[in-house]
């Protein structure tokens, strides 16, 4: 059920088109409207209540950056946090990463409250990004439901830590933020509506919910930047995200894309579980790559199942292509196979972020003015 454009689940299929959907306010959308309207409420009703402390909002005792989405779906917010931790490693800072792990599978007892995140920790209990983020990055990283938990956890393994990230917390108001970093990419704010009517988790710009600091677009090349009205005093920042010019094997070894680009080279498969698999497709075309296929899988994509039925069965003359994201849970399923099983040829692609130097000299501003910290 493969093709250029097409994917193998009814369930990618709908959100695919209702992605797209949101981009405008047509017939889907306005039938959905008024559901926009009840989230909305339930949206306010909540913030109102940590805004007059009826649920209470944690501070934790090293300062804390938020990165996260108003927008749903795959606006560049993983990358954005591996950018950031690595800038404050090259100022000086020992920074640590918490989030929820969203994509955690669990089976038989209740998930653990708190996870610590090594290189080695299957992808089902960390989540696939907070996985990517330790392997990347190399610095601790906490899971937890509630971040303020993963993130004294943290600081109880990891006491020098001396400042904390966290991943996809502009929504979680339990955790106080000293700096909160809001993502958007090429959609801007879409049709402007709230879910299920638009993109939007929470109104913008006027802000009901945490105060966002800084707003950085991620854009693919060459994509244009969509103009985006900000709340007053908060200003936008672009950022570049790319491939990067080689691809890894589950091995290790390193490989050119340009190799792999070069005629008679063996068809290529493309495939990626990630919010918006279109863009990661469109990239590797721009690289010049021979796409003979392309499998747009759910965002978090389960491959136990898939990898037996179909990767290994059906694609050994193909070579797979796929991010760094994918390869965290296939890459152990593929190291895992026995000497007498012949694996596919597979490579996974890393997708950089090169964000404006301005962005992370205001990043450092907003740090050193509101905790008193000055980095090196």
């Amino acid at each position: 059920m493969a093709s250029d454009t097409g994917t193998p689940t009814h369930r990618v299929s709908w959100q695919h088109h209702l992605r797209h959907a949101w981009l405008h306010r047509g017939v889907l959308t306005v039938l959905l409207w008024p559901l926009s309207i009840l989230y909305g409420a339930l949206v306010r009703a909540r913030c109102h209540a940590y805004r007059l402390g009826w649920l209470p909002s944690q501070r934790l005792p090293v300062p804390v950056v938020v990165v996260g989405n108003v927008v749903v779906g795959g606006a560049g917010k993983t990358p954005t946090v591996m950018a950031i931790v690595r800038h404050l490693q090259r100022r000086g800072h020992r920074p640590g990463v918490i989030s929820a792990g969203h994509g955690r599978t669990h089976s038989g007892n209740a998930p653990q409250p708190v996870v610590e995140v090594l290189d080695n920790t299957p992808a089902a209990l960390a989540g696939d990004e907070p996985l990517l983020m330790r392997q990347t990055t190399q610095v601790p990283v906490f899971v937890a439901r509630q971040r303020a938990q993963a993130g004294l956890a943290l600081l109880a393994r990891h006491p020098d830590t001396t400042v904390l990230v966290c991943d996809d917390g502009l929504q979680h108001l339990a955790l106080h933020a000293d700096v909160s970093v809001a993502v958007f990419d090429e959609r801007g704010v879409g049709n402007g509506w709230l879910l299920p009517a638009g993109l939007l988790r929470e109104p913008w710009p006027a802000r009901i919910g945490r105060p966002v600091d800084l707003v950085l677009q991620v854009l693919a090349e060459p994509a244009p930047p969509t103009p985006l009205a900000c709340p007053p005093g908060v200003a936008v920042f672009g950022a570049r995200k790319h491939l990067s010019a080689w691809a890894v094997s589950p091995h290790g070894e390193r490989v050119a894309l340009t190799e792999l680009a070069r005629p008679g080279q063996p068809p290529i498969t493309a495939l990626a579980g990630i919010a918006k698999p279109e863009t990661f497709f469109a990239m590797l075309r721009d690289a010049q790559l021979p796409l003979e296929q392309c499998w747009a899988l759910a965002d978090h994509q389960n491959y136990g199942d898939f990898f037996n039925s179909k990767l290994l069965n059906t694609e050994k003359r193909w070579t797979l292509i796929f991010t760094e994201k994918d390869a965290v849970k296939l890459f152990p399923l593929l190291r895992a196979l026995p000497a007498s099983v012949d694996p596919p040829r597979a490579w996974a692609v890393a997708l950089a972020l090169s964000p404006d130097p301005a962005f992370l000299a205001a990043l450092d501003e907003r740090l050193s003015s509101r905790h008193g910290h000055q980095t090196a």
